[in-house]
Formats: structure tokens, sequence, C-alpha cells
């Protein structure tokens, strides 16, 4: 068999593990920005001990390696509770993403100009309303370009799971490789899978950006 024959016969398993891999991505990355976004807000806050927290949280996960964390949360808390690989593996990915996407919020705000803030503030808008409509969405401009570098990173990083036993892409393409010694094609397949997920990514990231930046044009 030649690379085309493998890469339709094991299309059926691979794109099953393909959507294995873009659930557990899409449920971390969801867990990661409601995280993400409170550790940020923490970190901006005027609380010195709110602050000293997110500090603490982001330095501990973004020092140690994402492998560890979820080895630690699938095995080592499995005394206390039992979690299913996928909820273990989308925890982890979401604490670990959270960190990065924390520090890519606060730089987002803070990039926004304070005299924007007070001139709002001027008009009779309340902080609320400045936040929602002034404040948020000049920093998702600022943000969205790295905030998708940083989605596509999970994506890849997805694979990790698999040391834990997870049925998702690079496991089936290690079990594929296994069972008909063809190890370098099955790795060059389940790239072009990898490919794919972050060429789709990367489009609707640049759509979006596009939508978000019509009015400068």
């Amino acid at each position: 068999m030649n690379f085309f024959d493998y890469l339709v016969d094991t299309a059926p398993i691979f794109l099953e593990a393909t959507w294995v891999t873009l659930r557990l991505t899409a449920v971390a990355l969801a867990f990661a920005m409601v995280l993400g976004s409170v550790v940020a807000a923490m970190s901006m806050s005027t609380v010195a001990a709110l602050r000293l927290v997110a500090t603490g949280f982001i330095g501990l996960i973004r020092g140690t390696p994402l492998i560890a964390q979820i080895f630690v949360l699938y095995f080592g808390i499995a005394e206390i509770l039992t979690l299913e690989k996928f909820w273990a593996g989308a925890i982890a990915l979401g604490i670990h993403n959270a960190a990065y996407i924390a520090e890519i919020v606060r730089s987002g705000f803070q990039s926004v100009p304070t005299e924007l803030n007070e001139a709002s503030r001027s008009l009779g808008m309340s902080r609320v309303k400045t936040l929602r409509r002034v404040r948020a969405p000049l920093a998702l401009r600022a943000i969205l370009p790295v905030l998708g570098s940083q989605f596509i990173i999970a994506v890849k990083d997805s694979s990790l799971v698999a040391f834990i036993g997870m049925q998702e892409l690079f496991l089936t393409a290690r079990n594929e490789a296994a069972s008909t010694y063809e190890p370098l094609t099955m790795y060059l397949i389940v790239s072009l899978y990898y490919l794919a997920i972050v060429l789709a990514l990367t489009f609707l990231v640049n759509r979006l950006e596009h939508r978000l930046n019509a009015h400068r044009r």
C-alpha cells in the first residue's frame, strides 16, 4: 500500500479521533477563557491579596509542564476523586491555557488608553457600560491575534492526553503505526489532520479579526 491508500483506508478512524480532539480542545478552551478572564480580573484588582493569588496561579502553572499537570490531575487525585480521561485531560488543558490567557487578557485591557475610560465616564456611562461598550471591544481587537495563536497551541498540546490513554488523534496514530509497522506514514497522516485543524482555526480567527476591524477600512 502507498501513502494515499493508507490515507483513505484510515480515514474513518482518524476522523473519529479528530472529533474527540476537537471536543476536548473546545471544552478546554471554553473553561480556559472563563478561568483566564477571572484570573486576569484578579491580577488587575486593587486588592493586593487577589493580585497575589493571581500571580501565584500564573507562576505555578506556567512554571510546570503540561504533561505533569495532566498526570497530577488524572493519577494524583485518583484517591480523592475519579475523573474520566476526557475530563481529566480537558480540565488540565483548560487550567494550563488559563494561565496564558489571563496574561493575554490583562495585557489587552492595559493596552486600552486610560483617557478613553475617563472620557466614557465623563459622558455619563456607568462602569459596567464603559467596560462593555468601550474597553472590552478595544481589548478584544488587541488580543485576538495572540489569542488565536494560543488556541492553536492548545490544539497541538491536546496530543499530550494520549499519555493517559485517551483515544484522540496522536494515540490513534501511535496505535495504527504499531499495527501496520508504518510509523512514518501514520505520523505524516496525523500531521495532516492537525494541519487541517490549525488552518481552519487560523481562517476563523482571521475572519473574526477582519470583521472587528471593518470600521477602520
